[in-house]
């Protein structure tokens, strides 16, 4: 008997199944949103939907199971081919969709029922349904015969015959099964040339239970399918029948030359049936469970299984054969076990406190001199280091799955604007760290939905331009010099600079003189408040949606891009760093205070001249003939003056900007483990955290997008005052 903590354990296990689940249907039912004739999606979602009312089942969640219910009705129908999609229905089944995770999110976990359940919202979504259906609102469609006009598998030339022996449970009618139903779905894969119904177990008429089934079935099938795909037609039966499916013999000799061909991974004669198609996952379950309830000693599983009927003999010989060579030359497998997340948070955090303990035993051996001390923490260091990045890959996860979900996202946005747009995926097996998956998906929402609403025209003016009416967004993702790279693409109307103009100087943000850059004037876009749409919608209009993406990608210590196109389109480019934890940094320091620079960030560094600062604070210096804003940070973060007679510059690009840091000394390159800052100093501007050096002390790390954004403001406010408008417009745009 199961206690409370385990019966928690395993719904909080069926609560992450059921997400799966939920996860696999949209994705097929978007499959089907453009081919609504693909039987592989229609059975897919007809799995997922079952597999999510048996387990919902077993921990008795009624609403869960009856709402559930309702749709496998729907689709079974549509299997056995009685009904047929259309884009409405699919708009429906994903609002039904919804609601099912709705349902599960309110799961509690220590009660195990489903709080808040919305039953007024389930019976509108099921009586949508079944008008959609054409039925009434009390009941959803049964499967009856194959539609007028469907188009049967016709059996391929030389095919051999299926025999297929069926038993059903007495218990069949009661579960709402008609066993003509799935003879009847049968047919699609083939010719049935035989099909002798077994009545021996019908009692007298007076002893009949009108709601029991006492029939059987010997079916001959002339079909190119396999076995498992015969199987499947029986899926939803196969606790409430005996099913067994042999071969055709013409064919048996092709399957012992396969199964002797299989890869040699595996040494159990059962996984090789199963791969070699003779035998289905329910059929060997069924064997081992028979061997495992006979006397002992055990029958071989072989045995069994030819003693069953469900393989013949020559098949298991074969099968033997094959394991004795793998038994031979066996190779050693890899296997997936899932993690929970918090359990890597922390050994990403044992590993960070590892880097920084190897830190110190490195400084304190070069402080000491010892040869032999030095050459062993350098040792420990390298392990470390390989330990460091083993940690960081367990994190690591392809970003496709964040990618996929826009599938429903561009469907609804472009259905609700009435346009049409084909999304493309690509890079989707590119990966990062799961934490920045977890909070990138949010920036890329607002820019996929501002591209739907602002970037592609309508079918009409896509038309008139020369361009298909169809509109292309693609989402790509790539690794460049390590990072990663987000593209958001269209093939749209581009952004309107002159209008993006106009909006800044009507919001007091330039000067209407100011002389900027085309690439200045679109990064306005980013700026809080800014909206370039003439009425508020539930899409945009408000001026929240992009100031949340520079914001969010702020965060992860990213930078974004925009190149577009008048008439040709827009991309957005987003740079993020791999992982947000452990980091290789650049060390620097302003008298006694230490700060860390990202490495990819870093550029190069020279020595100051004699040249003076506007306030002592910022200016701009010739590099290799382009001017180069500059920032002292000494005095950008109020620090006392030092005493060092030369100072030095690091110059940092994000982009394709570039500024100059002026900093006192260069301690040169720091694996830097990322500790957050206290809630008493996220306040403070540039800092986007702090590090802990193998001295003790605390080194804080610049937010160097914060810092480019602090200069810009710089020079737009205090160049008015010691410089002309001239001069301050010949600096601004190279920030």
């Amino acid at each position: 008997m199961l206690n409370g903590e385990q019966w928690s354990q395993l719904l909080q296990s069926f609560l992450e199944e059921g997400g799966d689940l939920l996860k696999q249907a949209e994705e097929c039912l978007l499959v089907l949103d453009g081919d609504l004739a693909d039987e592989e999606a229609i059975n897919g979602l007809f799995r997922a939907m079952h597999t999510l009312k048996g387990s919902a089942g077993l921990f008795s969640l009624t609403p869960v199971v009856a709402f559930t219910h309702q749709l496998e009705s729907l689709l079974m129908a549509v299997r056995d081919g009685e009904r047929s999609l259309t884009p409405n229905l699919i708009s429906l089944m994903l609002r039904c969709l919804d609601e099912l995770g709705s349902m599960i999110g309110r799961i509690n976990v220590e009660t195990g029922a489903v709080e808040g359940n919305d039953e007024v919202l389930q019976t509108q979504l099921l009586n949508a349904l079944a008008a959609e259906m054409g039925q009434g609102s009390d009941s959803l469609p049964t499967p009856t015969a194959p539609r007028e006009g469907q188009v049967q598998r016709a059996p391929a030339t030389g095919e051999g015959a299926w025999h297929i022996s069926l038993r059903f449970s007495p218990d069949l009618y009661r579960n709402g099964f008609d066993p003509a139903a799935f003879v009847r779905y049968l047919s699609r894969l083939g010719e049935i040339t035989h099909l002798e119904v077994l009545d021996e177990n019908l009692p007298d008429f007076h002893q009949m239970d009108p709601e029991a089934c006492y029939l059987g079935m010997e079916i001959s099938l002339r079909s190119a399918s396999s076995k498992a795909e015969i199987e499947e037609v029986f899926e939803f039966i196969l606790d409430f029948c005996k099913l067994r499916i042999l071969p055709p013999e013409s064919s048996l000799s092709d399957y012992l030359q396969l199964i002797r061909e299989l890869p040699e991974t595996d040494e159990r004669i059962g996984s090789i049936l199963v791969a070699s198609g003779l035998l289905t996952e329910h059929e060997l379950n069924t064997g081992l469970t028979m061997q495992a309830q006979g006397e002992e000693p055990r029958a071989p599983l072989g045995s069994v299984l030819v003693e069953a009927g469900m393989v013949a003999p020559a098949v298991v010989n074969a099968a033997l054969e094959k394991q004795q060579v793998v038994r031979e030359r066996r190779a050693q497998e890899s296997s997936l076990i899932k993690v929970a997340a918090h359990k890597l948070d922390e050994l990403i955090n044992l590993v960070g406190e590892l880097v920084i303990s190897a830190a110190g035993a490195q400084l304190q051996a070069r402080a000491h001199g010892h040869s032999d001390f030095i050459e062993s923490t350098q040792v420990v260091n390298r392990h470390v280091e390989q330990i460091r990045e083993a940690a960081l890959k367990l994190r690591m996860i392809e970003i496709g799955d964040t990618f996929n979900r826009f599938h429903r996202v561009v469907r609804d946005v472009s259905q609700e604007l009435g346009k049409k747009i084909r999304l493309e995926v690509r890079g989707a097996d590119t990966e990062l760290d799961k934490s920045v998956t977890d909070k990138i998906a949010d920036p890329l929402t607002h820019l996929v939905r501002n591209a739907i609403d602002h970037g592609i025209e309508s079918a009409e003016e896509r038309l008139a331009a020369g361009k298909p009416a169809e509109g292309h967004l693609a989402l790509n993702a790539y690794h460049e010099s390590g990072m990663i790279v987000i593209e958001v693409s269209d093939d749209g109307r581009g952004l309107n600079t002159a209008r993006i103009r106009q909006k800044a100087i009507d919001k007091g943000l330039i000067d209407p003189n100011a002389n900027l850059s085309e690439h200045d004037l679109h990064m306005l876009i980013f700026a809080a408040g800014f909206s370039t749409a003439d009425s508020v919608s539930n899409l945009s209009g408000r001026g929240v949606g992009m100031d949340v993406v520079r914001s969010a990608i702020d965060q992860l210590r990213g930078t974004v891009e925009i190149e577009s196109r008048p008439g040709l389109g827009c991309t957005f480019r987003i740079r993020l760093p791999l992982t947000l934890a452990i980091i290789e940094g650049f060390l620097v320091s302003l008298g006694g205070e230490y700060f860390v620079i990202p490495l990819d960030m870093v550029t190069e560094c020279m020595e100051l001249g004699d040249q003076p600062l506007i306030d002592g604070i910022y200016g701009y210096l010739n590099l290799r003939g382009k001017p180069l804003p500059c920032i002292d940070l000494s005095a950008h973060f109020d620090l006392p003056a030092s005493a060092v007679r030369r100072r030095n510059i690091v110059v940092v690009s994000q982009g394709r900007q570039q500024a100059g840091l002026i900093v006192d000394q260069l301690h040169g390159e720091l694996q830097t483990v990322i500790k957050p800052l206290g809630l008493l100093f996220q306040h403070l501007q540039g800092i986007s955290g702090s590090t802990i050096l193998g001295s003790g002390q605390v080194a804080l790390i610049l937010d160097i997008p914060s810092l480019f954004r602090q200069l810009q403001a710089l020079v737009d406010t205090g160049a008015s005052e010691t410089r002309s408008v001239q001069n301050r417009q010949e600096l601004l745009p190279r920030l």
